[in-house]
């Protein structure tokens, strides 16, 4: 049977009533309507003293316990660190404990699992993506052994096919070892003052040939002409901008414009790499920045790449203590920009 706090309460009130009626009457001089006033004092001020030490000081703490653990289940961690520090209420204190100890427990096994799912995805995509190239180019080559090799047109032929599946091979390689010592933090930012205008130049001069095949034109928009100097790794930042404009110019239109703009502020420069293709969609945006995520798969395919450039770029940026972000409209280009410090 379980009883409330009030009948718990009354209990107790009428057994202390109760000892401090028969303990008066030892004492001499004590009257039946003494007594009777004192056990009826007695009697109220104890039910109402034991109640509000049961009922506020226990059942509602417990409650709040019963509360908190339903937060847990439903992973509403909202409680700050100060709120424990200032109560002086033991069972406060304990509710409070619990909960951050349980909610940081909850954020720790979810991390965990949101770790394991990415390893398992990342070691599909790793796989399906080893997995081409090395096929490829293992049937090409047993297609030679097979007798193809007296064929001097077929095997010139298979032999450039299995040579550039195992270019896709090795850059594919370079990039994951690339992003996974960029990870690790094993790969250390050498930043010096660099002029990014110049080596947007330079990475213009090295796609030349990829723009031409597309058409496509590459300039440069600056508010202020001539050098324009930053605090950066000079190989790192130019990485991020050949794969950016490289990224613009593949799946841009044909005949398109790929556009490099720099916009001064106190003690930044914002840098912009702008297509006028056929944009990404909206549900893509938040994902474009992982590991092999491709927004057209036959079409990335068609024109080369790993899958990990923009993974590459946003871990690079984020070395700057910059951070790379992307807007984008259907049929209206796209816009890459981040932001690199001032040189001093």
């Amino acid at each position: 049977m379980s009883l409330s706090p009030r009948v718990i309460a009354f209990l107790l009130a009428g057994l202390i009533s109760a000892l401090t009626a028969v303990f008066l009457t030892f004492v001499e001089g004590v009257t039946r309507s003494m007594l009777f006033v004192v056990a009826i004092s007695s009697l109220i001020v104890s039910f109402f003293l034991i109640l509000y030490a049961i009922e506020i000081l226990v059942y509602r703490e417990v409650n709040k316990l019963y509360k908190t653990i339903h937060k847990l289940r439903i992973k509403d961690f909202t409680i700050s660190r100060t709120t424990i520090i200032k109560n002086n209420n033991p069972f406060k204190k304990l509710n409070d404990e619990i909960f951050v100890y349980v909610a940081r427990k909850q954020k720790e096994i979810e991390e965990l699992r949101r770790l394991e799912q990415f390893r398992r995805e990342f070691l599909a995509d790793v796989s399906h993506e080893l997995k081409t190239p090395i096929f490829a180019a293992q049937g090409f080559v047993h297609t030679l052994i097979d007798g193809a090799i007296d064929d001097e047109k077929v095997r010139d032929k298979f032999l450039a096919k299995a040579a550039k599946s195992l270019d896709g091979l090795d850059a594919l390689v370079k990039d994951l070892v690339a992003l996974s010592q960029l990870e690790t933090g094993e790969v250390k930012m050498h930043f010096e003052t660099v002029d990014i205008y110049q080596i947007t130049l330079d990475v213009f001069e090295q796609l030349e040939n990829t723009a031409h095949a597309r058409q496509a034109s590459l300039k440069i928009k600056s508010e202020q002409p001539g050098g324009i100097l930053v605090k950066a790794d000079p190989q790192r930042i130019t990485q991020v901008l050949t794969n950016l404009i490289e990224n613009a110019i593949k799946y841009g239109n044909n005949g398109g414009k790929v556009v490099v703009s720099f916009e001064e502020e106190k003690k930044q420069y914002i840098v912009q790499v702008r297509d006028n293709g056929p944009g990404i969609p909206p549900e893509h945006l938040n994902r474009i920045f992982e590991r092999f995520y491709r927004v057209d798969k036959s079409r990335s395919k068609e024109r080369g790449g790993t899958g990990l450039g923009l993974a590459i770029v946003k871990h690079i940026l984020n070395a700057h203590k910059s951070k790379i972000t992307v807007m984008s409209k259907p049929d209206k280009g796209t816009v890459f920009s981040f932001k690199l410090d001032k040189a001093d």
